[in-house]
């Protein structure tokens, strides 16, 4: 199925929007969890040791265990937004920089590609984070999941990247036009 640019771009658009409110929500929540037990649920990325998620896990009492899992439940509904709007990031900035499917044209398209597969990252941290709450972490544990958390934001930093590249398109392709009008 193909779509016209202007549909491409209205979706970029409100993909880009939707997940810029929805991370503004899923921040605020995050830093209220960590103002009132110290940690917050982006802290665990940071952390590759049971000692750690326990030392996190044992300061949520039920009331900041249903904050953190506020927060993953949030984060679920972030992640294919945030998909979306840097796939469209990747296609737009491809049609805006390489448009005839040059080499750089295919470079574009398959990093498009990475930030979907940072999503099924994020999934798998959030899951195997909220697993170690319930279950009790473990040194293991907490490496895999802090390895899938470094190339969860690998993934995501690619994405920014081409979300950036996608800006860059349109400010170019509307300065063409406004050139091109008498």
């Amino acid at each position: 199925m193909r779509i016209t640019k202007q549909i491409l771009v209205r979706r970029w658009a409100l993909t880009t929007i939707l997940a810029a409110a929805v991370f503004a929500v899923l921040a605020v929540s995050d830093l209220r969890l960590e103002a009132l037990s110290g940690f917050g649920t982006a802290d665990l990325q940071r952390f590759s040791t049971a000692q750690q998620y326990n030392a996190a896990f044992m300061v949520w009492p039920s009331l900041y265990a249903v904050r953190a899992g506020f927060n993953w439940g949030l984060d679920y509904l972030l992640m294919p937004l945030y998909a979306m709007s840097f796939f469209y990031s990747g296609i737009i900035a491809r049609e805006g920089f390489a448009p005839g499917g040059a080499r750089l044209g295919r470079i574009l398209t398959t990093l498009a590609a990475v930030p979907i597969a940072g999503t099924v990252l994020d999934a798998a941290e959030n899951a195997l984070q909220v697993f170690m709450m319930l279950n009790g972490a473990t040194d293991g544990l907490a490496r895999i999941a802090f390895t899938i958390s470094n190339a969860k934001m690998m993934a995501i930093m690619v994405g920014l990247v081409l979300l950036l590249g996608a800006v860059l398109a349109q400010v170019a392709e509307r300065q063409k036009k406004r050139l091109k009008s008498p």
